[in-house]
């Protein structure tokens, strides 16, 4: 059922499939727990827009838009005044929101009336979570899995409904523009990809990280974090030991940096492969007048793959950083598939 809580002043969706796999350890698993929480820090950088004079919203700018692309950054449809500065409302938020919905309605109506033998949307759902379950499983291990499965399942859900949305004809295509010699063109699309927009993939890269950490202060603490992060590997002794203390002592900063970069990272690989393929749709449609449609057909289905693919791939990067971390010396072993999974990602 899904079930709507105030948590600091926002919204919490759980989604517990009651009934559902009443033999396995996702009795109870949180599907989609953070996605609000990710629409919410999708839409914080807007916050606190420039104002004009007297407190007037400043006039919306023209959206930079590439030669035969589409535009860099998302289209302002709807300025709100707040306390504490406008906040605006994108077209890539909206589809956001529309996706989010769609799941969580899509969920409650899969596991409103659970029967022995599912069959409909409840089958695919108990279908799709058993099967993201057991992969998942296989790359940390079990009881990693048993842990962190809610958010893994969200992201991988999340992000590949929402590639996929962006492909649906209209969105990115439909909204307001002026007419040239060689046709319309459209400015501002009403409807744009969600992941298409770098706020929404690096809030999911950030909300990663806070979870990243929490997890490896819950099972190491504080001082085993430290330890794993800088202490020596291996068993040494003498004037050897010492080496290895000052070695990765340093290492250890390296390893710092490397951790702190990695939002960065997932969310620009994310950002750049939809963006790219959105441009390549846009560039495909326009390249032959009157045969776009046909043309950008084979794109289509390529960007079906990618946009699935992606969405793995960001799901395995989280995973395994999460295992590297969690997972130590005499703790449970990972699963037989992380190493191929880490290097195929």
């Amino acid at each position: 059922m899904v079930q709507f809580l105030p948590a600091s002043g926002s919204l919490s969706v759980l989604i517990r499939a009651k009934g559902v796999l009443s033999n396995s350890p996702l009795q109870h698993m949180r599907l989609l727990r953070v996605t609000v929480v990710w629409i919410f820090l999708a839409g914080w950088p807007a916050w606190g827009g420039s104002a004009g004079p007297e407190g007037a919203p400043a006039p919306r700018e023209a959206a930079e838009r590439p030669e035969g692309g589409v535009p860099r950054k998302a289209a302002e449809i709807a300025r709100l005044p707040t306390p504490w500065g406008p906040f605006l409302i994108t077209n890539s938020m909206v589809v956001s929101w529309a996706v989010a919905l769609g799941l969580i309605l899509f969920a409650q109506a899969a596991t409103r009336k659970m029967k022995e033998v599912p069959e409909g949307a409840q089958n695919f759902w108990e279908w799709m979570v058993e099967s993201l379950y057991g992969f998942l499983e296989g790359v940390i291990g079990e009881d990693l899995a048993k842990r962190t499965f809610w958010f893994f399942a969200t992201i991988f859900i999340f992000i590949v409904s929402a590639n996929w949305m962006g492909l649906i004809p209209g969105v990115g295509t439909v909204g307001w523009g002026h007419r040239t010699p060689q046709g319309f063109v459209v400015d501002e699309p009403w409807l744009r990809g969600a992941d298409a927009d770098l706020n929404m993939t690096l809030a999911m890269a950030l909300v990663f990280f806070a979870c990243w950490l929490y997890w490896a202060l819950r099972e190491l603490g504080p001082g085993g974090f430290l330890l794993d992060l800088f202490g020596p590997k291996g068993e040494t002794a003498g004037l050897l030991k010492v080496l290895m203390v000052i070695v990765f002592f340093a290492v250890g900063w390296l390893e710092m940096i490397s951790i702190l970069f990695r939002p960065i990272s997932l969310s620009f690989r994310l950002y750049g492969n939809m963006f790219a393929g959105e441009n390549m749709l846009e560039v495909m449609s326009n390249l032959v007048p009157g045969l776009g449609w046909l043309l950008s057909i084979p794109f289509y289905f390529m960007e079906l793959l990618v946009g699935f693919v992606q969405a793995l791939v960001f799901m395995l990067l989280t995973a395994v950083f999460t295992m590297l971390i969690c997972t130590h010396e005499g703790g449970p072993e990972p699963g037989a598939h992380a190493s191929k999974a880490l290097s195929t990602a």
